[in-house]
Protein backbone atom coordinates (compact mmCIF):
# COMPACT_ATOMS: atom_id res chain seq x y z
CA UNK A 1 0.00 0.00 0.00
CA UNK A 2 1.14 3.33 -1.04
CA UNK A 3 1.92 6.06 1.83
CA UNK A 4 -0.70 8.31 -0.03
CA UNK A 5 -3.62 5.28 -0.55
CA UNK A 6 -5.62 6.44 2.26
CA UNK A 7 -5.93 9.73 1.29
CA UNK A 8 -6.78 8.70 -2.64
CA UNK A 9 -8.81 6.15 -1.33
CA UNK A 10 -11.01 8.38 0.95
CA UNK A 11 -10.83 11.40 -2.05
CA UNK A 12 -12.19 8.83 -4.00
CA UNK A 13 -14.96 7.76 -2.04
CA UNK A 14 -15.96 11.57 -1.22
CA UNK A 15 -16.17 11.94 -4.94
CA UNK A 16 -17.91 8.64 -5.65
CA UNK A 17 -20.60 10.22 -2.57
CA UNK A 18 -21.05 13.47 -4.04
CA UNK A 19 -21.58 11.84 -7.60
CA UNK A 20 -24.06 9.31 -6.01
CA UNK A 21 -26.35 12.01 -3.99
CA UNK A 22 -26.21 14.42 -7.12
CA UNK A 23 -27.74 11.82 -9.58
CA UNK A 24 -30.43 11.14 -6.53
CA UNK A 25 -31.40 15.30 -6.27
CA UNK A 26 -31.16 15.43 -9.84
CA UNK A 27 -33.91 12.88 -10.08
CA UNK A 28 -35.74 14.27 -7.33
CA UNK A 29 -35.53 17.73 -8.68
CA UNK A 30 -36.72 16.01 -12.67
CA UNK A 31 -39.82 14.70 -10.57
CA UNK A 32 -40.76 17.77 -8.65
CA UNK A 33 -40.45 19.54 -11.51
CA UNK A 34 -42.04 17.15 -13.75
CA UNK A 35 -45.01 17.67 -10.87
CA UNK A 36 -45.26 21.15 -11.55
CA UNK A 37 -45.15 20.82 -15.83
CA UNK A 38 -41.52 22.31 -15.67
CA UNK A 39 -38.26 20.51 -16.59
CA UNK A 40 -35.38 19.97 -14.73
CA UNK A 41 -34.10 23.12 -16.68
CA UNK A 42 -37.26 25.83 -16.13
CA UNK A 43 -36.67 24.86 -12.35
CA UNK A 44 -33.43 25.62 -11.85
CA UNK A 45 -33.99 28.91 -13.85
CA UNK A 46 -37.21 29.60 -11.53
CA UNK A 47 -34.74 28.81 -8.31
CA UNK A 48 -31.85 31.34 -9.86
CA UNK A 49 -34.12 34.14 -10.60
CA UNK A 50 -36.40 33.63 -8.13
CA UNK A 51 -34.74 36.48 -5.94
CA UNK A 52 -32.53 38.22 -8.71
CA UNK A 53 -32.33 39.15 -12.71
CA UNK A 54 -30.30 37.87 -15.33
CA UNK A 55 -29.22 38.53 -18.68
CA UNK A 56 -30.14 35.64 -20.99
CA UNK A 57 -26.86 34.99 -21.85
CA UNK A 58 -25.29 34.84 -18.86
CA UNK A 59 -28.33 32.27 -17.60
CA UNK A 60 -27.48 30.04 -21.01
CA UNK A 61 -23.89 30.01 -20.07
CA UNK A 62 -24.33 29.34 -16.57
CA UNK A 63 -26.58 26.20 -16.94
CA UNK A 64 -24.76 25.16 -20.05
CA UNK A 65 -27.25 25.79 -22.95
CA UNK A 66 -26.74 28.07 -26.21
CA UNK A 67 -28.27 31.54 -26.33
CA UNK A 68 -30.58 30.45 -28.81
CA UNK A 69 -32.42 27.57 -26.35
CA UNK A 70 -32.12 29.79 -23.43
CA UNK A 71 -34.57 32.36 -24.94
CA UNK A 72 -37.18 29.81 -26.00
CA UNK A 73 -37.40 28.28 -22.68
CA UNK A 74 -37.60 32.30 -21.66
CA UNK A 75 -40.46 32.69 -23.91
CA UNK A 76 -42.23 29.63 -22.86
CA UNK A 77 -42.36 30.42 -19.12
CA UNK A 78 -42.91 34.35 -20.59
CA UNK A 79 -46.17 32.85 -22.02
CA UNK A 80 -47.28 30.80 -18.93
CA UNK A 81 -46.40 33.99 -16.54
CA UNK A 82 -43.43 32.97 -14.58
CA UNK A 83 -40.81 35.00 -16.31
CA UNK A 84 -41.00 38.57 -17.72
CA UNK A 85 -37.89 41.24 -19.54
CA UNK A 86 -37.68 44.73 -19.05
CA UNK A 87 -34.44 46.99 -19.37
CA UNK A 88 -31.86 46.62 -17.01
CA UNK A 89 -32.24 49.41 -14.56
CA UNK A 90 -28.38 50.25 -14.59
CA UNK A 91 -27.87 49.52 -18.39
CA UNK A 92 -30.80 50.92 -20.73
CA UNK A 93 -29.16 48.84 -23.79
CA UNK A 94 -29.25 45.70 -21.87
CA UNK A 95 -32.73 43.34 -21.53
CA UNK A 96 -32.92 41.45 -17.85
CA UNK A 97 -35.13 38.17 -17.42
CA UNK A 98 -36.64 38.10 -13.81
CA UNK A 99 -39.71 36.29 -11.87
CA UNK A 100 -42.67 37.77 -12.76
CA UNK A 101 -44.70 37.56 -9.00
CA UNK A 102 -46.38 34.00 -10.09
CA UNK A 103 -43.19 32.78 -10.80
CA UNK A 104 -41.85 33.75 -8.04
CA UNK A 105 -44.78 32.33 -5.36
CA UNK A 106 -44.42 28.65 -7.80
CA UNK A 107 -39.81 28.74 -6.82
CA UNK A 108 -40.63 29.50 -3.25
CA UNK A 109 -43.69 26.41 -3.18
CA UNK A 110 -40.63 24.17 -4.99
CA UNK A 111 -38.88 25.18 -2.50
CA UNK A 112 -41.07 23.50 -0.04
CA UNK A 113 -41.64 20.87 -2.33
CA UNK A 114 -38.04 19.94 -2.60
CA UNK A 115 -37.47 20.71 1.34
CA UNK A 116 -40.06 17.85 2.31
CA UNK A 117 -38.74 15.69 -0.06
CA UNK A 118 -35.17 15.74 1.50
CA UNK A 119 -36.55 15.78 4.58
CA UNK A 120 -36.18 11.73 5.03
CA UNK A 121 -32.53 11.75 3.54
CA UNK A 122 -31.57 14.10 6.21
CA UNK A 123 -33.53 12.10 9.11
CA UNK A 124 -30.39 9.09 9.88
CA UNK A 125 -28.92 12.31 10.95
CA UNK A 126 -28.63 14.40 14.60
CA UNK A 127 -28.88 17.98 13.85
CA UNK A 128 -25.33 18.49 14.90
CA UNK A 129 -24.70 16.51 12.08
CA UNK A 130 -26.72 18.04 9.80
CA UNK A 131 -25.15 21.62 10.49
CA UNK A 132 -21.91 19.98 10.12
CA UNK A 133 -22.77 18.38 6.97
CA UNK A 134 -23.76 22.34 5.65
CA UNK A 135 -20.94 23.33 7.45
CA UNK A 136 -18.53 21.06 5.60
CA UNK A 137 -20.80 21.13 1.66
CA UNK A 138 -20.42 25.22 2.08
CA UNK A 139 -17.12 26.20 0.82
CA UNK A 140 -17.20 23.29 -1.92
CA UNK A 141 -20.65 24.92 -3.28
CA UNK A 142 -19.12 28.26 -3.10
CA UNK A 143 -16.18 26.78 -5.28
CA UNK A 144 -18.39 24.84 -7.46
CA UNK A 145 -20.20 28.34 -7.82
CA UNK A 146 -16.91 30.68 -8.49
CA UNK A 147 -15.75 28.78 -11.35
CA UNK A 148 -19.04 28.34 -12.63
CA UNK A 149 -19.16 31.81 -12.87
CA UNK A 150 -15.72 31.96 -13.93
CA UNK A 151 -16.27 29.94 -16.95
CA UNK A 152 -19.80 31.86 -17.79
CA UNK A 153 -17.23 35.09 -18.36
CA UNK A 154 -14.88 33.84 -20.00
CA UNK A 155 -12.41 32.73 -18.23
CA UNK A 156 -11.47 28.91 -17.43
CA UNK A 157 -13.63 27.26 -15.49
CA UNK A 158 -13.79 23.28 -13.73
CA UNK A 159 -11.46 20.85 -16.02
Amino acid sequence: MKPDAHVDDSAESLEDALVRIAYYVVGMLTRVGAENDLSLTQLRVLGILRDRRGRVTDLAAYLGLDKSTMSGLVDRAERRGLLARDRNPEDGRVVDVFATPEGVELAHRLLSQIRRELAPWLEPLAPEQRAQLAGLLRPVVDEAERLTIRSVRGGRGPR
